[in-house]
């Protein structure tokens, strides 16, 4: 039996030739490739845009060529010549479009007009912007209570935006902002505070040129950040360890052909990545860790009662941390039984990569979603900081933890105040600069939205940007919940299925993209700023000409809503929308760190946010670095399917032709899938145990403890390199099978790395 149609030749390393071509395919499909491509020569430049894809930081010495596959694929994608106008919404209804997948709505193109929808034609009827505003702040105005709204930004949003975003729904009362980061980062954010003070990473591009030594966990940057890519191979090329733990063997993690290496791209030649690569369990990385730590300690033992040299930083640790006696000794504590059931690694292995850590002078820990989507991931990011400190590997050169966030300015977002829970110095910040009380009580995160809106206390949902409906989980759920609303906004560049389950009430504002021209009504072109996972804060400013005349920037519609919701008498929210100098002047004089805003931003590369720890200050309750003493999880998911015959635990991915709920095209072409997204990864062993062969379709069945059905149904398995009891597949079309009722602990994000299946093949499907 020859492979399936879907299947095909994967690529032998990352970037090369087959990213060139695939740009080439994505400028060209856009319709408008010259445009694209011209556009491409000024993205990450210092006088043009930020790539509206991930977050990765740029060089402070820079090329000409400061992109990656990706970032032309979200450039290409917004700078497309399709339209969306208010005819194609004549001709198909809601529920039509309902049926259409993601990446068909999206390939439609860029809206164009103001769209209200109509219940009685089902469709949306283009209005005008004014009606709009309205409309919306006349809803927003007839509820009780400012808490039955939900404000959602997503990552794209500038800080601008996201700042009048805030002031704007703080004033009209009330501090519910559900954000993307809830479904990414936040477990990364609330582990750091704790560990180190601050919810950010403490690394910045030149630490990498420095590294001995990096530790990538629970990462794809071949998909998720392509540009990184580059550090870490100049990293290996120089001798750095590179040592990767993942569970599914990542092509952009093995070699890596840089597409800017002349005589790499004549010989076809590549560059290994990775000098080591451990597939850890699903939901291991815990253990995995501690196991090095343990191994670490062991070490250090060894070389005191040789007469050595201690391998610890014991001025370090003596100077700028607390707790680690506690945490030794639960090390000790956890015995190797443990660690190796958990990670799926042996001892020797774990110990081998001790010897590793210890050998380095300096070390990088990076990590993301693989990471921080489970149960226990605020602990498991405590464990990776726990061992970073061993060796006073935080707050020096070469050195630090690193936290790899997605979107663009995820982090940017909820520094200037994109927060359910906002600290008192803020909030007192705002009222001393605006002379009336924000209110206090802690708001809504994305699970909290969610169920706000199920049991009827939320009746109204605003989104930035993003696509909630197919970001967040059990597809089911939030379905019924943002139909069940009274109003229903969505700000947007292009149509999604957020779009296609409105309220009672229910428009969708065409927004500006990133990469156009913002221009005030005097025709000044205005910038708008981002800061990066580096936390550099920098500008970017549009070049190209709009998608269509009626389009307005995400701060000229917040202003709208605003201006129509709580007044111009605090705020004038008009002067806001034509100069966005003066919400960075707000920006400067509410948050610390953003003194001198609007003359630094517009310096090359701008500037970095002060980060205390660079300075080895330590904003945590001991006012130092602060060691955590959890224990392993009693037991993993993955243990619980190993337990279980026919039980699999599933995580949920991109594939290469992907950004979060973006999908620009069918193809995974790393792992070698074309034209397919309905997919799950299995391993060959469990594949012949349950009977199927690659290219199989079958039901995947969701299994927890709330009873609640849920299935996606006619999936093709495909063989592929993962443990065993592993399997995988792309969200959005797997989120049905996240359970709303399972987040993590201290971060309520989804544990979409950890969703417990069974499958259910074609004879079966039709028994039952």
């Amino acid at each position: 039996m020859g492979k399936p149609e879907f299947v095909g030749k994967k690529s032998k390393a990352a970037g090369g030739w087959g990213a060139l071509k695939s740009c080439g395919k994505k400028l060209l499909a856009s319709g408008a490739p010259l445009t694209g491509a011209a556009a491409m020569l000024k993205a990450n430049q210092p006088d043009g845009f930020d790539c509206p894809g991930c977050a990765w930081g740029d060089p402070e010495h820079g090329s000409s060529f400061e992109f990656c596959e990706n970032g032309v694929k979200a450039v290409a994608w917004e700078a497309t010549d399709k339209r969306v106008r208010p005819d194609f919404f004549n001709s198909h209804t809601v529920t039509e479009l309902r049926r259409w997948t993601d990446y068909e709505l999206e390939r439609e193109g860029r809206l164009t007009h103001p769209m209200r929808y109509d219940a009685t034609s089902d469709t949306y009827l283009e209005t005008t912007w004014d009606a709009a505003f309205t409309e919306i702040g006349a809803v927003l105005n007839s509820l009780d209570s400012p808490d039955r709204a939900e404000f959602y930004t997503s990552g794209r949003a500038s800080n601008e935006a996201a700042y009048v975003y805030q002031l704007f729904v703080r004033l009209y009362g009330t501090n519910n902002f559900p954000d993307c980061s809830n479904m990414c980062h936040e477990a990364s954010g609330v582990a750091l505070e704790q560990a180190i003070g601050i919810g950010k990473g403490t690394v910045v591009l030149e630490d990498f040129e420095k590294a001995d030594a990096i530790f990538v966990i629970g990462q794809n940057p071949g998909t998720n950040h392509p540009r990184m890519l580059g550090d870490l191979r100049r990293a290996a090329l120089r001798g750095a360890k590179v040592a990767v733990f993942n569970p599914v063997r990542e092509k952009g993690l093995e070699r890596f052909a840089d597409p800017q290496d002349k005589i790499e791209m004549l010989t076809g030649g590549s560059k290994p990545i990775a000098s080591e690569y451990y597939q850890v369990h699903l939901g291991g990385d815990m253990a995995a860790v501690r196991g090095m730590a343990k191994a670490v300690f062991a070490l250090d033992e060894a070389a005191r009662a040789a007469g050595n040299p201690s391998l610890l930083d014991h001025g370090f640790l003596e100077q700028h941390t607390s707790g680690l006696e506690h945490y030794r000794a639960a090390v000790e504590a956890t015995s190797w039984d443990d660690i190796e059931s958990q990670s799926g690694l042996s001892r020797a292995e774990l110990e081998h990569l001790a010897g590793i850590y210890v050998s380095s002078e300096r070390t990088i820990c990076t990590w993301a979603m693989g990471v921080t989507q489970h149960r226990h991931s605020v602990a498991t990011i405590r464990e990776i900081a726990n061992f970073m400190f061993l060796r006073g590997n935080v707050g020096r050169p070469g050195t630090g933890l690193c936290p790899v966030r997605g979107h663009s300015n995820v982090q940017g977002d909820r520094t200037v105040g994109i927060n359910e829970k906002p600290s008192r110095a803020f909030l007192d910040s705002l009222e001393k600069e605006f002379g009336v009380s924000m209110p206090r009580r802690a708001g809504h995160n994305v699970i909290g939205a969610i169920g706000a809106m199920l049991d009827g206390s939320a009746q109204a949902f605003i989104g930035l940007g993003g696509n909630f409906a197919r970001a967040t989980p059990d597809s089911a759920l939030i379905a019924k919940a943002l139909r069940s609303q009274k109003l229903t906004v969505n700000i947007a560049t292009k149509l999604n299925h957020s779009h296609l389950l409105p309220g009672e009430v229910s428009y969708i504002l065409p927004c500006l993209g990133r990469t156009e021209i913002d221009r005030n009504a005097k025709g000044v072109a205005q910038i708008v700023t981002v800061e990066d996972s580096m936390s550099m804060v920098h500008g970017s400013g549009g070049i190209n000409r709009p998608a269509s005349p009626q389009l307005r920037s995400e701060i000229a519609i917040i202003a709208g809503i605003a201006a129509a919701t709580v007044g111009s008498d605090v705020v004038d929210w008009a002067a806001l929308s034509q100069n966005y100098d003066l919400v960075r002047d707000l920006i400067a004089r509410t948050i610390p760190g953003f003194h001198g805003y609007n003359e630094r931003v517009r310096k090359p590369r701008g500037f970095r946010l002060y980060n205390a720890v660079e300075h080895r200050v330590w904003h945590t309750r001991t006012r130092k670095a602060t060691f955590s003493s959890a224990h392993l999880p009693r037991e993993t998911e993955h243990q619980q399917a190993l337990g279980e015959h026919g039980l699999f635990v599933l995580q949920t991915f991109r594939s290469h032709d992907q950004y979060n709920t973006t999908v620009y095209g069918l193809d995974d072409r790393y792992r070698g899938v074309y034209g397919e997204r309905r997919i799950v990864f299995v391993n060959p062993d469990d594949l012949a145990e349950i009977g199927a062969e690659s290219g199989d379709r079958i039901d995947i069945v969701g299994h927890h403890e709330d009873g609640v059905e849920r299935i996606a149904e006619s999936f093709r398995v495909v063989s592929y390199d993962l443990p065993r009891g592993s399997v995988a597949g792309y969200y959005p079309e797997l989120n049905v099978l996240v359970p709303l009722a399972s987040a993590g602990i201290e971060s309520d994000t989804p544990t979409s790395k950890s969703v417990l299946v069974t499958f259910r093949l074609a004879e079966q499907r039709k028994a039952a």
